[in-house]
């Protein structure tokens, strides 16, 4: 997988509504550039970090990524027309309310993983959530079976 291309989330962002097929990518797309970006939010990226994303993606999403192209996507150009929580906000408008706890898990998992949590890094998932608009209880697993 490359995961320098973000057409999905670009996409979503001019308005248009994805198919199935593209609401997949699109997960795939905004949980690698959550979790690649994760590693420069306390500006203090660790090996364990960029290897924790690397991982995941590939348990989460089934894809491989080197080392490299998670470090490219953590400075990415692409949030320097807007903040990442207005990609992640439209994004979450779109994705099933399990794709945005799989991500959020995923992004705790990559928090964690330097086993020391600042507080740019709590701020950075706070963000996250709320963009997302997860509840408390979706965060906790309290999910509701209809």
């Amino acid at each position: 997988m490359s995961i320098s291309n973000f057409s999905n989330i670009l996409k979503i962002f001019r308005g248009d509504k994805p198919t199935e097929e593209e609401k997949q990518e699109l997960f795939k797309e905004v949980a690698v550039m959550t979790l690649a970006r994760a590693t420069a939010s306390d500006t203090n990226i660790k090996p364990v970090e960029i290897e924790t994303v690397r991982l995941i993606i590939e348990k989460v999403i089934g894809d491989e990524v080197s080392e490299a192209e998670v470090r490219v996507q953590a400075n990415s150009k692409l949030f320097e027309s807007e903040p990442l929580e207005k990609y992640l906000s439209r994004a979450g408008r779109v994705l099933d309310v399990q794709d945005r706890i799989t991500i959020a898990e995923a992004l705790a998992e990559v928090i964690v993983s330097d086993a020391r949590v600042t507080n740019k890094e709590t701020r950075f998932f706070n963000m996250v959530a709320d963009a997302f608009q997860l509840t408390p209880a979706e965060l906790a697993g309290l999910i509701e079976n209809d």
